[in-house]
């Protein structure tokens, strides 16, 4: 199914819709989950928190969204953090000039390239405003930080444009108090903030986004001594190393042809391809793309991208960037703290392995690639992870009268607390079925007359669509069974 498709799903199902769609003065690029979306987003991070987050004993804040000047200064990012604008001299229509050069002339300018690059690539390619056809200005850059001012004095400071630099400013207390060892992994979800030039394709660019980061304080001289790398190494995965080929190979085999720069960083990259296959997306389909200079984010020493092929093409779903000790050490120059840590008998300055991942991006991909329109069978089915559903069990009365939804009822309110549970007495049963499918509903138990009788029900399966007969008691068991996490 395409991008239509899901959209249309997304809006008649509950899972995402605009924010303030009532107002014809709702800015784009605000999207809000309904209760479907916040369901399944809530089960992703909490699949995040087992694979990742817990399994190495990472430390997880949730730091503040609006931060002081000096952290954006020290970060760079009140200087750097911009992209390359164009506006038509007619009109006075503004646009992303990399989108735009890439739409009309199939062009890719990286957004870190210079703007004479830009400027070159709008003139070869006769590229002007898609509204009037008027003639497009210079290439000029656009900060994306969102400015707001605190107390009466309206002191100046920001909106966080990503999760990360709680973690950095809070490194020295969380190493302390935690009692941290390197390599440590710190860990955050939360929402981050950045005025999108144009915000398009509801999840796909937002300017209000959910993101789960993990900061990696690491001693650079011992990254090929980390133990868990054995248990990735034969993890097989795509390598696109230019602009023309994807290789396939293991991370073992990517570390020593030096496509991936040390163990470290590979078991990393390991364990974010073993952690989306366990949500459902088709790792087959699925490469890090290592960017080059131009491309890389200015606080980069080295970078791949997660990205995952989808009906809109290759979308980038998490960021991983080896930080080196850039962080650390300009807001230690800015703050005056001193960010050095014991490793054994050494003092270090940690140097920084990131993985930001973008929540929402990563949930429409679940839904596209795991969303099947089956017409032989009637039925639009969406056959996610039955631990990521947003309900697990359907509960049906065939009918509404001789006891039949006071039964259902009864049921229901007995599995509701522990289980997401959805009753629905309304319409034909193939009909609830169907509607049960297109959600993701992966269980659903119908009470009839023969429940009435001798105390069974019938329980059906989402993907097989077969059903037998189980005891009502044995339901619970049932649930937790299919639905449990790996």
């Amino acid at each position: 199914m395409n991008y239509e498709q899901i959209m249309k799903l997304a809006l008649e199902r509950g899972f995402y819709f605009p924010s303030c769609e009532i107002y014809n003065d709702a800015q784009a690029g605000f999207w809000e989950y309904g209760p479907n979306g916040v369901s399944l987003k809530n089960k992703f991070v909490e699949l995040w928190r087992r694979e990742m987050v817990r399994r190495d004993g990472m430390l997880e804040i949730d730091g503040s969204q609006i931060m002081s000047s000096s952290v954006f200064e020290a970060s760079g990012h009140l200087a750097s953090f911009a992209d390359p604008v164009v506006q038509c001299n007619s009109c006075k229509s503004i646009y992303r000039a990399d989108k735009l050069i890439y739409e009309i002339a199939n062009e890719v300018v990286p957004e870190n390239a210079d703007l004479e690059d830009f400027d070159k690539a709008i003139s070869e390619h006769n590229v002007v405003c898609t509204k009037c056809k008027g003639k497009l200005g210079k290439t000029r850059k656009f900060n994306m930080m969102f400015k707001v001012g605190i107390g009466p004095e309206a002191v100046p400071s920001y909106m966080r444009p990503e999760t990360c630099q709680s973690l950095f400013v809070d490194f020295p207390r969380l190493f302390k108090v935690m009692r941290g060892k390197l390599p440590v992994g710190l860990a955050q979800v939360g929402k981050s903030f950045r005025n999108e030039i144009s915000p398009r394709q509801s999840l796909i660019r937002m300017r209000e986004f959910y993101q789960a980061e993990i900061e990696v304080a690491f001693n650079p001289k011992t990254v090929d001594a980390i133990e868990g790398f054995k248990e990735v190494e034969g993890t097989e995965v795509g390598l696109m190393v230019d602009e023309k080929k994807t290789e396939r190979m293991t991370l073992g085999e990517a570390v020593e042809k030096k496509i991936v720069p040390n163990k470290l960083i590979a078991y990393y990259l390991g364990l974010l391809v073993q952690f989306y296959h366990k949500a459902g997306v088709d790792v087959k389909r699925s490469r890090f793309r290592k960017l080059g200079a131009k491309e890389k984010a200015f606080y980069a020493s080295v970078a791949f991208d997660f990205e995952v092929e989808t009906s809109i093409g290759w979308l980038e779903l998490v960021a991983c960037n080896d930080r080196a000790d850039y962080d650390l050490t300009a807001h230690g120059k800015k703050s005056g703290t001193n960010f050095e840590v014991l490793d054994g008998e050494e003092k270090v300055l940690p140097h920084i392995f990131e993985l930001s991942m973008g929540i929402d991006r990563s949930l429409y991909t679940i839904i596209e690639h795991n969303i099947r329109d089956e017409k032989e069978n009637d039925r639009v089915v969406l056959s996610i992870k039955p631990y990521l559903a947003p309900v697990h069990l359907g509960v049906l009365p065939l009918m509404k009268k001789d006891g039949m939804y006071e039964k259902a009822d009864e049921i229901y309110s007995k599995l509701k607390t522990k289980y997401d549970v959805f009753f629905d007495a309304a319409g034909s049963v193939g009909k609830r079925y169907r509607r049960l499918d297109e959600i993701g509903c992966p269980l659903a138990v119908t009470i009839d007359y023969q429940t009435m009788e001798d105390g069974t029900v019938t329980i059906r399966k989402r993907d097989a669509m077969s059903q037998e007969r189980i005891k009502v008691s044995d339901i619970e068991a049932h649930v937790q069974k299919e639905t449990s996490f790996p």
